[in-house]
């Protein structure tokens, strides 16, 4: 059902309007970020323009079924939690690390953006082929297939997931994380190192699920672009996947938090322990987790060697031997000091 034939707008897919909305935006915000040097926008202007592009192509499409409704307010829902999420912690830490080696170098950080719009309109792509003319113009499998229960249930616990982690977190970094080696153990960072990411993939995935029911439930031709699209459409929870995985999530903390910690001594022992003990991604009890065959853990375990942290290969031993002697000195000198004082 629809409220009005879906509008055609460059293409039978709202690829390219999609594109050029993203691109827009995010030449806006790089723009701003560029000229006034700000940070603070950088993440919701990637968030915010998932919840733009839902809301623009489900209006184009003007679909009044549900599957297109539900998929587009999950999109929505997600990016503008997390948008939000982003926006607040950076305006309590005041500026965003990642970008003090771009901040002022105009190529490298409109890389930064380019990048940006990739993620953004390849991850919504699910969405936006769902609300598309040449998936519309079929009749639609009625709404409470069984991709369409299984991909609700996912989401709730994904998003629910998701949002719970990212409060655990924080809440733990403005208490007891300020504690030099203090290790984040709590909620449900007990069951995985990074239950935020996990819940972030799945919440794709489950979106991904939902969107291909047309194709799945033979509404569309299997020979026909409209098919062929929706199932494609999962490069998107794909290359999000691959980014929290390969380039920004796990690469970024897993092995140089490790090192860090080694090299200074921070809490090692701890954290060395809640490695050994504590799932990298999948949830899971530590006494499941800690019992794995190594062999398990590095495979479908996803705790793959590329993260792995091993002293002997990894740590810059001049660092320890330099922190262990400064160490020594300060206990000789604190020695020398009580040795000084008279007995009572």
């Amino acid at each position: 059902m629809a409220t009005h034939s879906p509008t055609h707008v460059l293409d039978d897919y709202y690829l390219a309007i999609a594109l050029l909305i993203t691109v827009a935006y995010q030449l806006i915000g790089f723009t701003i970020a560029f000229t006034f040097k700000f940070d603070k926008i950088t993440d919701f202007m990637g968030g915010s323009n998932f919840v733009i592009l839902a809301i623009i192509t489900l209006s184009m499409g003007g679909s009044t079924h549900a599957r297109q409704i539900v998929t587009s307010i999950f999109l929505m829902l997600w990016a503008a939690r997390l948008a939000g999420f982003l926006l607040f912690r950076i305006l309590k830490t005041g500026k965003d690390d990642r970008f003090d080696d771009k901040r002022d170098k105009f190529l490298p950080f409109l890389g930064f953006w380019v990048f940006q719009m990739l993620w953004v309109w390849t991850v919504s792509l699910p969405v936006t082929i769902l609300n598309s003319p040449n998936v519309l113009r079929v009749q639609q499998p009625s709404f409470g297939k069984a991709t369409d229960i299984i991909g609700i249930i996912i989401w709730a616990l994904a998003f629910g997931l998701e949002t719970i982690s990212d409060a655990q977190k924080y809440r733990f970094k403005q208490g007891p994380g300020k504690e030099p080696g203090a290790v984040c153990d709590v909620g449900f960072f007990k069951f995985s190192r990074h239950p935020n990411y996990f819940a972030e993939i799945m919440t794709q995935v489950s979106i991904y699920i939902i969107a291909v029911t047309p194709a799945s439930y033979g509404a569309l031709p299997s020979g026909s672009g409209a098919y062929a699209a929706l199932y494609a459409s999962c490069v998107g929870f794909i290359l999000l996947t691959s980014l929290l995985l390969f380039l920004s999530g796990l690469p970024l903390q897993e092995r140089p938090g490790a090192k860090k910690r080694y090299e200074k001594g921070i809490g090692w022992p701890q954290y060395e322990k809640y490695l050994h003990d504590t799932s990298i991604l999948i949830p899971m009890p530590q006494a499941i987790w800690r019992n794995l065959p190594v062999i398990v853990k590095r495979t479908i375990g996803c705790e793959w060697p590329m993260y792995v942290f091993d002293p002997a290969k990894h740590a810059d031993q001049s660092k320890v031997h330099n922190r262990e002697a400064e160490e020594g000195r300060h206990e000789s000198n604190g020695d020398d000091r009580n040795s000084s004082e008279p007995l009572n």
